[in-house]
């Protein structure tokens, strides 16, 4: 497997490359990103042929794109793709303190949540500025869901359905404004509710088809595949638990957790491979997977990144894990 390994879109003429580059690190998540290290770790991801880059405006509260938009402001246009979100509104608020959101430095704006016609159009028009492009490649509805709304759902849910959210992203798409339109989302279950409702090209879905976790794989990856729905499979290391570290879904993991990692992690040592390196493959190998996008803040992570993802992993790992009950019985695996 390769980084500059290229799968299309069923439904469009686009072409990822294998590893994408989350830029939610431009943005300052948890801690300040210099301006050299974002030069650094563009400059990497670029000599790497990673060549797919994905943002939103809440990233940094518009940071991120700002950012994003001025280092691909000297690259030939044909040569990458770029996705964003819609979903919340930026409004100038000069309350905004380091730390809110859990952004080190944000951009003195608020998000506010606004999934109507009239909401994704602001949005979409406000990041064509923000990155200095005249269309992005692909558009993802961010964060709808019950678990991100909750008791609000319902009224967000309505916004998108009802209220024109879905139609705006078909003027666009129709227009050629972006290429392709999907969700960018945590929730599976949000996924399968959205393909009764509108055509998606592809869902960004974070966390939820992992080497830890593959729950979403029947029926919602199932009914991807069928319907051309592709996914990019970000958060590979479900918030970092499977990089090393003990975060899972933004929080502490859980004692479970913890047990299944430690397990996984003993499977990989037998064979004498990187765990991260199985995180990163394991996703890839489902047919409705066409990347594998991961936030890097330094160089030195990214190439890390590339190694791992390029680092070859004998069969006999992954029927190891199938046979220990570590992975589902109907989850594709690497060739």
């Amino acid at each position: 497997m390769h980084t500059t390994d290229l799968k299309k879109l069923p439904r469009v003429d686009l072409r990822l490359t294998a590893l994408g580059l989350g830029c939610s690190q431009m943005g300052g998540l948890y801690r300040a990103t210099s301006a050299r290290e974002v030069e650094a770790v563009f400059a990497s991801a670029w000599a790497a042929g990673v060549r797919y880059f994905d943002t939103a405006p809440y990233y940094g509260y518009t940071r991120s794109e700002h950012r994003l938009g001025a280092q691909l402001a000297d690259c030939p246009r044909h040569e990458y793709v770029v996705s964003t979100k819609v979903g919340r509104l930026l409004r100038p608020d000069t309350s905004i303190a380091p730390g809110d959101g859990g952004w080190a430095n944000p951009y003195p704006f608020r998000p506010y949540y606004d999934y109507s016609y009239s909401g994704v159009m602001r949005s979409f028009e406000d990041s064509l500025q923000r990155l200095g492009l005249a269309h992005i490649d692909i558009l993802y509805v961010h964060d709808i869901g019950r678990d991100t709304h909750g008791d609000a759902h319902q009224h967000y849910w309505q916004q998108l359905t009802q209220g024109g959210g879905f139609r705006a992203l078909d003027e666009l798409r129709r227009s050629g404004s972006t290429r392709a339109v999907g969700l960018g989302v945590n929730e599976w279950q949000v996924v399968m509710d959205s393909m009764q409702e509108f055509d998606l090209d592809c869902t960004m879905l974070a966390g939820r088809y992992t080497l830890l976790e593959q729950e979403s794989l029947s029926p919602c990856l199932d009914e991807c595949l069928r319907r051309g729905n592709a996914i990019v499979a970000a958060g590979p290391f479900n918030s970092g638990v499977l990089a090393g570290n003990t975060k899972f879904n933004y929080a502490e993991a859980p004692p479970a957790v913890v047990a299944r990692v430690r397990a996984l992690t003993q499977v990989c040592e037998e064979f004498d491979v990187p765990l991260q390196a199985a995180a990163l493959q394991f996703p890839l190998a489902h047919p409705a997977v066409v990347s594998c996008v991961t936030g890097t803040r330094t160089a030195a992570q990214l190439q890390q990144n590339v190694a791992w993802l390029e680092t070859p992993i004998p069969a006999a790992l992954w029927q190891t894990l199938r046979t220990c009950g570590l992975l589902h019985p109907d989850a594709p695996i690497p060739a």
